[in-house]
């Protein structure tokens, strides 16, 4: 466990956004603090670090090996040469989620989601629900929502006060990095193929996720989704309350709540229109949300209050443009084939999708998205590193397009759809080939998409 009184000198590995937050909190509390980065970065002062925060970028040095301990950024493989270096001397390595609930006031409630997808929404709008709740119990607290959704524990923690709630969506890099975490709320959404290639395999990966309840003890409660495998395989070892959802009739475990295909129907007694949402998956996000709520006392009228105002969240299967009949659709945040497969699941069978896939490989098979693509897409644009292995995989069985990067293949879908058709950035991979991240990639989508509408319509003006 992290003894904030017990060192001096600590080492953050990794100069990304959850690093940067961990290097500032503990400059904040009193630490000398290093942070080391394998990558060189040519404006590392860009960063506006405090004063004293040194920063090493380019490898790492012996320096790391003078620090009390080491704090690890989420994605950092574990058996990284310079972590096996720092545990064979025995210093300390701890995750930016553990080290940052350190500094956290006794008193507080710590909810976390987990999952393959599904976090990002659930997370918000658990945290939009547990807000309006504050307010109208009108006793002072607050909510704070933040994790892997884009704000590090790191940058909220000190603005913690005794009884206030903290979400955390929570990704498998964190949790494997986790030895004490222990939410008084949890939630496991699904775990389906990912990030294999950093887990060394789907055994891993499972047992990543689990780690966000087995701290867990009487009293504290566990949500899974009652229809999937692995949720069903795990399930056991829940020490506290354990409540389930599923929209699917054949479910694993006995559920709590069901989906009649108009209301979410509770075993309490409620019954509640789900969100304005688009996707069935959507529909277990909000009984996620739900049951969570519940647990902590949130009022029915509440939670459907929220229900009632809550937007789809950008990069997630996100109708942004209508030019000409045809529809655009930004999915960025799909990084993994069974994000792809709940995207066209989301729209009918009509066979009318240009489905711009790839970027970087992770591992998965993209054998799942054969019938989908057959029922509903009329091409693939292929993108990225991972064309190759999409033209191996799927170019015999469905028609494919080579366009390499984003923009040729925004340029090939608006030169060649047609009224009634979907272009669907949805891309079953990671971004960093050719992108920061997800939403960066989500955001030049759009970009493209608008100028190209744009000048069409200008055209159209001077004809």
């Amino acid at each position: 466990m992290f003894h904030k009184n017990k060192y001096k000198k600590a080492c953050v590995i990794g100069i990304g956004r959850s690093g940067r937050a961990a290097a500032v909190l503990l400059k904040k509390q009193g630490f000398d603090v290093l942070i080391s980065e394998e990558s060189f970065i040519e404006h590392a002062d860009s960063f506006n670090l405090p004063s004293g925060v040194l920063v090493e970028t380019g490898g790492h040095t012996k320096a790391v090996f003078e620090s009390d301990f080491i704090v690890k950024s989420p994605g950092i493989f574990p058996a990284s040469p310079v972590l096996l270096e720092c545990k064979k001397r025995g210093i300390p390595v701890f995750s930016e989620l553990e080290t940052a609930l350190a500094f956290a006031p006794k008193g507080i409630t710590v909810f976390a989601v987990t999952g393959t997808n599904g976090k990002t929404t659930t997370t918000a709008l658990l945290g939009e629900i547990l807000d309006e709740h504050c307010r109208r119990e009108g006793k002072g607290r607050q909510t704070y929502v933040s994790g892997n959704i884009g704000t590090p524990v790191s940058s909220v923690v000190q603005q913690l006060k005794k009884g206030d709630f903290l979400i955390i969506e929570v990704s498998s890099y964190q949790l494997e990095d986790s030895t004490y975490f222990r939410p008084k709320y949890a939630c496991i959404l699904n775990v389906t193929p990912d990030h294999l290639d950093h887990h060394g395999g789907m055994k891993n990966y499972i047992k990543a996720k689990a780690k966000v309840f087995k701290n867990q003890r009487e009293g504290d409660v566990l949500v899974l989704n009652g229809a999937d495998a692995a949720c069903a395989q795990i399930s056991g070892k829940a020490k506290g309350e354990l409540l389930a959802f599923s929209t699917h009739p054949n479910h694993l475990l006995k559920t709590d709540v069901f989906f009649d295909g108009d209301e979410i129907i509770f075993s309490e007694g409620h019954q509640l229109r789900p969100p304005h949402l688009k996707g069935i998956h959507n529909v277990e996000n909000a009984m996620a949300a739900a049951l969570m709520a519940f647990a902590a006392g949130v009022a029915p009228a509440t939670v459907q209050a929220v229900f009632e105002r809550f937007h789809a969240m950008e990069h997630r299967i996100e109708q942004f443009a209508h030019h000409g009949g045809v529809v655009y659709v930004n999915d960025s945040k799909a990084t993994n084939v069974d994000s792809t497969v709940t995207a066209l699941k989301s729209f009918d069978k009509n066979r009318n999708i240009w489905l711009i896939l790839g970027g970087r490989d992770k591992g998965a098979s993209y054998a799942p998205l054969i019938p989908l693509l057959r029922e509903r897409c009329k091409r693939i644009l292929s993108i990225g590193e991972a064309m190759d292995k999409i033209d191996g995989e799927l170019g015999k069985l469905f028609p494919i397009t080579r366009c390499w990067d984003l923009p040729r293949a925004v340029d090939y879908a608006f030169e060649n759809a047609v009224r009634g058709d979907i272009v669907l950035l949805s891309p079953a991979c990671a971004s960093f080939d050719q992108f920061k991240d997800f939403e960066e990639r989500g955001r030049v989508f759009k970009q493209l998409v608008n100028t190209r509408i744009f000048a069409s319509r200008m055209d159209g003006k001077k004809k």
